[in-house]
């Protein structure tokens, strides 16, 4: 699946230099000025200020009420900040732009884009930083629904000679009508000299718009070059594909952000999945570039080589975080790396120049899929080493039950509980077999679940010696799909709910955790905010323009009366997906536990020169199993790791709103606070005035907990 341009293959090693570049001799290993630390995405820091002798006498320094939340909606914070020249910027729960002192939380500016309550507000995960050398201001690159704003750093407000006085729209220049396209961006790209590389988020239901991958003009925003992740006729890959799939078929998008080699001219950049994600009749074929890990030069856009990590994904599946740039060592050689977290729990490492894995990869089969139309790749390539960071199937024996006195008797603090015969009735009656088992109509369990494994938050991996440090979830998902189509019993917006609703919103619209139920929506919205709102999005929810008018109704129609709708409009309206997602939940007891044997959530330490775990332990705990009888439950986190030179890693994420300190040699927990709201974010750190700073975005929002607004800073008293 590699083939490489010779003349860039002997470029490329003719650039490579004998010289071990040492964190040290990089200036941006004691600043914050790029998303996740660093071009590289090591999340890691070169400050030793705060270490394992003195990180337990950390004090909050100061908090900032970033402002944003609106009641009675449901808001996020999942920004890491940048700190520059002794600023900190960041984005609120509002998407707004914002500087403070980094010393004192004061504010200095704020930004705020015009539009509203469009598709994409709710999310931010960072900004891409331009330094200019010359007499153009210095610039953020900051996105707010379907727009790419270019932000003078010095004033906030937009630089009118970037594109439309100050933005570019990201819908424009994919070939097909904008306004039919629900495009946004909601973690950054990467900065290669004067050239911005930006990724997309794209819908994931069928109509999804395309994912190429754009590279712009950091002056003047006009596009330099374009990749097509679905390709198109005369390019790679196009075989792997019907032959009208680049016309039709959305998704393929790189969303997770990406890393850049700045002095290869390399960025790497991981995709997601075509759309529709989870049934792919439409698009037979291994479905290049979908779900790979892409190698490109960043002047041209020419691909130097890629590695497909799930051939014709039907499991979204797709890489969830940018990857890690480092070095390994393999006798007694150094060698450029790039290492790829996954949702499954897999971490593929590759040879950063060539592509070619570090640790074997095996084609392993899979049975083929029960859904008609539907035509499951016969392979998936899975790494033999390292071994997975979460368990990779769940069995019998992983279940809670009544004979488990040491957890499940102290889980309900002495109450009985009749439900466990309930769970175990469940669990047989759906397939549990591990990854890559086809979606059938009577359930599959998928674990670890959709969110991870690995999630957006990614991994942080130390420069100076190869280790990687990763969260994970345990969580198990029931997957289950459903026939749709337009019979006279069936009304067309219950069919089309099925299939651009439940995705999100459930199998039954009944709502996932931090995702509004759609059953009562009548109660709290007019139609004709429904329709808007089906037609734009609002907060995290992407639009969906590229639905006929007539389809909108007929959504808006069953939403706003499910009982009384008529199906009026058989004729008017053709489905084209014969399957939706019926059943699309976290697998829970009837108390809200999950069904897994602790722990739900991890935070693991891996040698990447060899494979092997140096550490592995539960990442936070469940509240109410506060007893010393009760092990360590872990929790289901999102938001990654920050690791230093003075050898403590910082993460927050976890369910329980807390955010800790760990040895990054023993993984033992040495610091923890509780936060106003959960901190779903990665944190950051970075030193001002001889005084080094942890800041974490306490946004919350996830996982049925409460919003919040808060920036907050820690030091040493």
């Amino acid at each position: 699946m590699k083939r490489f341009s010779l003349f860039l293959l002997v470029a490329l090693l003719a650039s490579c230099s004998d010289e071990k570049t040492t964190p040290s001799s990089k200036d941006y290993f004691t600043t914050w000025e790029h998303y996740l630390g660093d071009p590289e995405r090591t999340h890691y820091s070169n400050l030793d200020q705060i270490d394992t002798a003195n990180v337990g006498r950390l004090k909050l320094a100061w908090s900032y009420k970033s402002g944003g939340l609106q009641e009675g909606r449901t808001t996020q914070i999942q920004t890491s900040p940048l700190v520059i020249d002794g600023v900190l910027y960041g984005v609120n729960a509002a998407i707004e732009l914002f500087a403070i002192d980094a010393t004192s939380g004061k504010e200095i500016w704020k930004f705020k884009p015009v539009s509203k309550d469009e598709s994409g507000l709710g999310m931010n995960r960072g900004l891409n930083y331009w330094k200019s050398k010359g007499d153009e201001p210095s610039r953020f690159f900051f996105t707010s629904g379907p727009r790419l704003f270019a932000i003078d750093i010095a004033t906030g407000k937009p630089i009118p000679s970037f594109g439309n006085n100050g933005s570019i729209d990201l819908r424009e220049g994919l070939g097909r009508d904008p306004e039919k396209q629900s495009v946004v961006s909601n973690t950054p790209g990467a900065i290669f000299e004067n050239i911005l590389i930006q990724g997309t988020r794209v819908g994931e239901g069928p109509g999804a718009s395309p994912g190429h991958i754009r590279a712009y003009d950091v002056i003047t925003g006009k596009i330099v070059w374009t990749f097509h992740t679905i390709p198109q006729p005369g390019e790679f890959g196009f075989d792997t594909w019907p032959t009208d799939a680049y016309k039709t078929v959305g998704g393929a998008n790189s969303w997770p952000g990406m890393a850049m080699d700045l002095e290869r001219g390399i960025v790497y950049i991981p995709t997601g999945s075509a759309a529709f994600d989870w049934y792919g009749g439409d698009r037979e074929g291994a479905n290049l570039f979908a779900n790979s890990l892409l190698a490109l030069n960043a002047k041209t856009g020419e691909r130097i080589w890629h590695f497909q990590m799930v051939h014709h994904d039907i499991w979204d599946r797709d890489p969830p975080a940018p990857p890690n740039l480092l070095e390994i060592k393999r006798d007694g050689k150094i060698i450029p790396a790039v290492a790829q977290v996954t949702k499954s729990g897999h971490v593929f490492v590759f040879n950063r120049e060539t592509g070619e894995p570090l640790f074997p990869v095996e084609e392993k089969a899979y049975p083929s899929s029960k859904l008609i139309g539907e035509k499951a790749y016969a392979t998936q390539p899975l790494p033999l080493k390292p071994e997975p960071f979460a368990r990779q199937i769940l069995t019998e024996n992983d279940l809670y039950a009544p004979n488990e006195k040491a957890f499940v008797d102290d889980l309900v603090k002495g109450n009985k509980s009749d439900d466990a015969p309930t769970v175990l009735e469940k669990f047989k009656s759906i397939t549990s077999n591990g990854q890559f088992i086809p979606m059938d109509t009577t359930g599959v369990i998928l674990f670890p679940g959709a969110d991870g494994g690995a999630e957006w938050g990614g991994a942080a991996v130390d420069p100076r010696n190869g280790v990687m440090y990763v969260n994970g979830n345990e969580m198990a998902w029931i997957i289950k799909m459903k026939a749709v189509g337009g019979d006279n019993n069936t009304h067309m917006g219950q069919s089309l709910a099925q299939i651009h609703c439940a995705r999100c919103h459930g199998g039954e619209l009944e709502g996932l955790a931090g995702i509004p139920e759609l059953q009562n929506v009548k109660l709290r919205l007019q139609p004709d905010s429904i329709k808007t709102i089906i037609q734009k999005g609002r907060g995290a929810m992407p639009g969906m323009p590229n639905l006929s008018e007539d389809e909108v109704d007929a959504l808006a129609e069953f939403l706003t009366d499910r009982e009384q709708a008529k199906d009026h409009r058989v004729e008017k309206i053709k489905i084209d997906v014969p399957y939706s997602v019926a059943s699309f939940a976290r697998f829970k007891d009837d108390r809200g536990y999950p069904v897994v044997k602790p722990p739900w959530g991890t935070l693991n330490a891996i040698d990447l020169n060899t494979g092997e775990y140096l550490w592995k332990i539960p990442l936070g705990h469940e509240k109410s199993l506060d007893d010393p009888n009760v092990p360590v439950s872990g929790l289901e986190n999102y938001g990654g790791p920050v690791i230093t030179k003075g050898g403590v890693l910082f993460i927050a994420a976890t369910k329980d709103e807390k955010i800790r300190a760990f040895n990054m040699k023993t993984g033992q927990k040495m610091w923890e606070d509780q936060l106003p709201a959960g901190g779903y974010a990665t944190p950051i750190t970075y030193q001002v005035d001889g005084k080094q700073y942890i800041v974490i975005s306490c946004g919350g929002g996830k996982m049925g907990t409460a919003s919040g607004d808060e920036y907050r800073a820690y030091a040493l008293e």
